[in-house]
Order: structure tokens, then C-alpha cells, then sequence
């Protein structure tokens, strides 16, 4: 069916009482609405992904769930790719409040983690997007799975994820791929060479998506600005974890990074 036909109907549940899911998906059924995809996006809200090429019968079911009880639709619109990863994953993707580019995971959301980015690569043309997250907590690893998800070629620029990588050129074939760029802004600015950063001061120029890792340390060592990125993604082990950055102690450890 076309994707104009489907829709995302999400609800949060006041009372989980046995049978709830049943008269929701029987209301559904009795207006010929097809349900696609039934799932958990967390402990008290449920997702549909949903097709119908009737507009009035979606305003018709809005209206039957609005006095429905024991539930409040949370969503009933086109289809985002969060919600379809919620779908997919079972669980919401974090989205800061104030900054809408920023997106926030646990190093156990690797799989979520990597759908989406893939899915954010999928989209040809210029994109940069910052990766935060302390060391080893698997950045460049994210990074080349959703490169391979998205079918595309990666060229690490820079990096220490098997061993340390300075690049100073690219073969002809890099530059005319839909390579990925994946650049690691503490060894390209606290260890690279002045040949290396101007080699990537070039790469910036081309129309070709980028993964920085450690933007807060690429924002700091070049004209580029926070505004210059499409996407932030913050990877964490703990719900709790500060991602903080004193520079001058990082220069200083660059040794045991």
C-alpha cells in the first residue's frame, strides 16, 4: 500500500487491564483498518503502525479512541523513522527537548543506535554528525555498523579503533564513492600532523557525510560551529554518565587514549 495509506497510532495505558489491546485492535478492525505492526515503546505506551487510505476513518478512530477508556493517544500521524524504530526496537529513541538534533543512547541501545544512524546515512548528500561519548564506549564501532547497514563505504580518516590512523590523501576511488568520512577529532587535533588537519580541512569541503567523533573537541580546534551539525548522538554506559570535556587534560592523555 502507498505511504501515504499508513500511519503511526501510539497510546498510553492508564490501566493495563486483561482484553485492552483486544478492544483497541477490534475497534481498528471494525472501521477495515489494517493493522501492520504491534509493539511496546516503553512500560505504559503502546505503537501501531497502521494502514488506511480513508482520511475519515483515521479522524473517526481518533475519535472513538478519545473517549476509549483506560488510554490517551500520544500520536496518530504519519509515520517518522522514530516511530518506526520504536516499532522495530520496542522502545523509544531519547530526543533532547531544547535541541531537537540531539540524540542520547546507552552503550546497550547499540542496535537501535546503529538503525538509525544507518538510516540518517541512506540520505545522500553533505551531512555532518557528531558522535559524544568517552572512550571506548563504542563510537567508531556504531559508526562502521550503520555504514554497513546503509550499504555504504567508510573511509576512517582518522581514529585508534585497531590501530592509530592519520590519513594525508585519498585514493581516486574514495573521493568519487559515496564514502563516509569517519574522523575522531582527539587524534586528528591533539596528535595529527599540520599536513593531516589541513588533509581534513580539504575533506570538510566535499560533499560527502561525516562522522565526527568527539565534537566538542572538533568545535573547539576549528571555525566550525555546533549549528554546522545535523545530528548529535551521545553515547553513554549509564543513564547518569556525564560526558564532559576538559581539554587541557586531554591533550595531556593523549598518550593512554
Amino acid at each position: 500500500m502507498a505511504d501515504d495509506a499508513v500511519w503511526y497510532l501510539e497510546y498510553h495505558i492508564a490501566l493495563d487491564r486483561p482484553g485492552l489491546l483486544g478492544d483497541v485492535a477490534s475497534l481498528i478492525g471494525m472501521l477495515s483498518i489494517n493493522i501492520v505492526t504491534v509493539s511496546g515503546v516503553d512500560r505504559r505506551r503502546r505503537g501501531m503502525i497502521i494502514e488506511c487510505a480513508d482520511p475519515e476513518k483515521i479522524d473517526l478512530l481518533a475519535r472513538f479512541l478519545h473517549v476509549m477508556p483506560n488510554i490517551t493517544v500520544t500520536a496518530l500521524r504519519r509515520p517518522t523513522l522514530l516511530d518506526r524504530l520504536a516499532i522495530r526496537h520496542g522502545r523509544s529513541i531519547e530526543q533532547d527537548a531544547r535541541d531537537r538534533r540531539t540524540f542520547r543512547f546507552l552503550r546497550s541501545d547499540l542496535g537501535i543506535l546503529v538503525d538509525f544512524l544507518g538510516e540518517i546515512l541512506k540520505i545522500d548528500g553533505h551531512q555532518l554528525i557528531g558522535v559524544r561519548g568517552a572512550p571506548r564506549v563504542g563510537k567508531t564501532e556504531a559508526a562502521v555498523a550503520a555504514c554497513v547497514y546503509a550499504n555504504k563505504r567508510w573511509t576512517v580518516i582518522s581514529s585508534t579503533l585497531i590501530r592509530q590512523t592519520m590519513r594525508t590523501d585519498l585514493a581516486a576511488y574514495e573521493r568519487e564513492s559515496e564514502a563516509v568520512f569517519l574522523i575522531d577529532a582527539l587524534v586528528t587535533y591533539y596528535r595529527g600532523s599540520e599536513e593531516h588537519q589541513a588533509f581534513v580541512r580539504e575533506l570538510m569541503g566535499l560533499p560527502k557525510a561525516k562522522i565526527i567523533e568527539h565534537p566538542d573537541v572538533f568545535v573547539h580546534e576549528t571555525e566550525y560551529t555546533w549549528k554546522d551539525f545535523d545530528y548529535i548522538i551521545e553515547i553513554r554506559n549509564a543513564p547518569d554518565e556525564e560526558i564532559t570535556y576538559d581539554l587541557m587534560q586531554l591533550r595531556e592523555r593523549m598518550g593512554d587514549y
